[in-house]
């Protein structure tokens, strides 16, 4: 940390009510809980658990989290919204009780102060200002007497136009009234830099001086809350920090909230952890207690139990650490961070790699070496090309699982093209076609005695591989009716005890059998002849999709 003053900021996450508010990304009573305690371990500062006036689940779901939290030895503040009237803030009083005690429970309420949002939320009420001034300052004072600490949030503030005094006097009642938090939210989510003077952020810096002059005292929290409608919340909230008044930034994890969602707080916390560690033209630095480590990890909840993330969302996506370019694996497989802003794994992420059109021959050995596979430079890019022709048609790429098969398919010591066999009486012949242990041509053998086919397969194969014990041969079919398909298993060992699984199919079961013991030698070939730790490294089962 810079030998420069740092100052924290605040992370007030709305996940669990902004974020709900999103049509579609409601979550069980359970997973709210849930929720809360990944974001506990995360170490938010303010969690915003719900809206309790708003239903009885509602309320019970902000009741319980407040429970919770008041017999943990460290929680964050949990903080309830309501709506400017007296029924709303004793409900939610009342949902939050259970916090008075600890003094970690938050009431939130917010009265409109863009002109047209006003008209829609207030009708004739807008009219009335002095009782609009009136009532902030009277609700405030309750909530405040009522052992509660008390946020207060002109909403549309980015939109204010000429209700700027009438702003002020806002904030100032809720001030005198015992509030110590001030949010002026972008909630339409339009306000940009671009506007200049009339921007959100220059309007906070006024009014937090006209504040200051007036309680000089007090002791004032200014947030931000922005929304995503243009795609600058983000943006937006991390002005407010580093130009702006704010020392708390409101947002949900994923982005998700109404409409196009909120500030997207894994996102603003990493911002301010690469780039408030220098005081810049501010003469001070500014971070946040976040626990970086967990962020991965709440992020999946979301997108598994709210709303899907995109594989290219910022930060904890499944591609933001995912390269698949071979220009881009080389420089990274010699420097993890040539190609990446932060190092994933402080979030909880690893790097990974992709294996696809733009791949290279080291990409490809790195993966076979990680598996436990010889793969020299000479032939790496011999490999990775003909991995590149086998999934030609993956234009996404493959995993490193289905890597691996087609490179057993490069390995493989049998590449069959066709396989006949017939039997009279007790003799069964097998005719292999293709190439067989380094030479090409047709192969037969013939086998005597009650046994299927397959024996007379063991009988060829073993004359250049060396025994084989069946270990396991069954089939089944994979449909009903005559265009069905037989799916033959088949797990061999070899003398040194190495087993390895074979499958195949084929609408004749002989064949389908007959194909998946080729399978198993194919799989065995490979893992004793190109194993790096040698045979040991072959005792368990292949199990690796067959591509041959």
């Amino acid at each position: 940390m810079n030998s420069v003053d740092s100052r924290p900021v605040k992370i007030f996450d709305t996940t669990l009510r902004d974020g709900q508010q999103c049509p579609g990304a409601a979550m069980s009573f359970e997973n709210n809980i849930r929720y809360f305690q990944l974001a506990a371990a995360m170490r938010v500062d303010i969690l915003e658990a719900g809206f309790p006036a708003a239903s009885a689940l509602d309320f019970e779901i902000v009741r319980t989290i407040a429970e919770i939290s008041a017999e943990m030895e460290t929680s964050p503040i949990i903080a309830a919204l309501c709506q400017l009237r007296r029924e709303q803030v004793e409900r939610t009083i009342e949902a939050l009780k259970p916090l008075v005690h600890t003094g970690k429970g938050r009431l939130h309420t917010y009265v409109p102060v863009d002109p047209e949002l006003m008209q829609a939320s207030l009708g004739s009420y807008t009219e009335k200002p002095e009782s609009i001034i009136k009532d902030v300052y009277e609700l405030t004072k309750m909530a405040k007497e009522a052992g509660l600490e008390v946020q207060f949030s002109p909403e549309g503030y980015s939109r204010m136009g000429e209700n700027f005094q009438f702003t002020f006097e806002l904030i100032k009642a809720a001030v005198e009234g015992g509030a110590t938090i001030i949010n002026c939210p972008d909630t339409i989510g339009g306000a940009s830099q671009l506007q200049g003077a009339d921007y959100f952020v220059e309007h906070m810096k006024e009014h937090r001086r006209m504040i200051e002059a007036i309680f000089p005292d007090r002791e004032i929290c200014w947030s931000v809350h922005c929304h995503n409608d243009y795609g600058l919340a983000v943006q937006n909230t991390i002005n407010a920090v580093f130009e702006g008044a704010a020392t708390q930034i409101e947002g949900c994890m994923n982005g998700v909230g109404e409409r196009a969602g909120n500030a997207a707080l894994e996102q603003c916390i990493m911002i301010i952890d690469q780039f408030g560690k220098e005081p810049g033209q501010r003469g001070f630095c500014v971070h946040t207690d976040a626990r970086l480590d967990r962020i991965q990890e709440v992020s999946d909840f979301i997108a598994e139990h709210m709303l899907k993330r995109q594989p290219h969302w910022p930060v904890t996506g499944d591609n933001a650490a995912r390269h698949s370019s071979g220009g881009h694996t080389n420089a990274i497989l010699k420097n993890p961070m040539a190609y990446q802003p932060f190092d994933p794994r402080a979030v909880g992420k690893e790097i990974s790699f992709t294996f696809g059109p733009l791949s290279g021959g080291n990409h490809a050995r790195s993966v076979i070496e990680r598996f436990g596979y010889i793969c020299e430079e000479s032939e790496k890019a011999a490999i990775a090309q003909f991995i590149k022709d086998k999934s030609s048609a993956r234009r996404k790429g493959i995993s490193d699982e289905e890597l691996i098969s087609y490179y057993f398919a490069y390995r493989q010591p049998m590449q069959i093209e066709a396989v006949d066999y017939s039997r009279k009486g007790e003799q069964s012949t097998v005719t292999l076609e293709g190439r067989f242990f380094g030479e090409d041509g047709a192969f037969s053998a013939f086998h005597s005695g009650k046994d299927s086919a397959l024996a007379a397969l063991k009988k060829l194969v073993e004359s250049k591989f060396g025994e084989t014990r069946i270990i396991r041969h069954e089939s089944y079919s994979d449909s009903s009716g005559i265009n069905a398909h037989s799916v033959s298993t088949v797990i061999i060992e070899d003398q040194s005890g190495n087993r390895s699984e074979g499958r195949a199919k084929n609408q004749d079961i002989e064949i389908s059998a007959l194909y998946a013991y080729i399978d198993a030698v194919n799989k065995a070939y490979v893992c004793r002849h190109f194993s790096l730790a040698g045979a040991e490294a072959a005792r368990e089962p292949v199990s690796s999709r067959s591509v041959a």
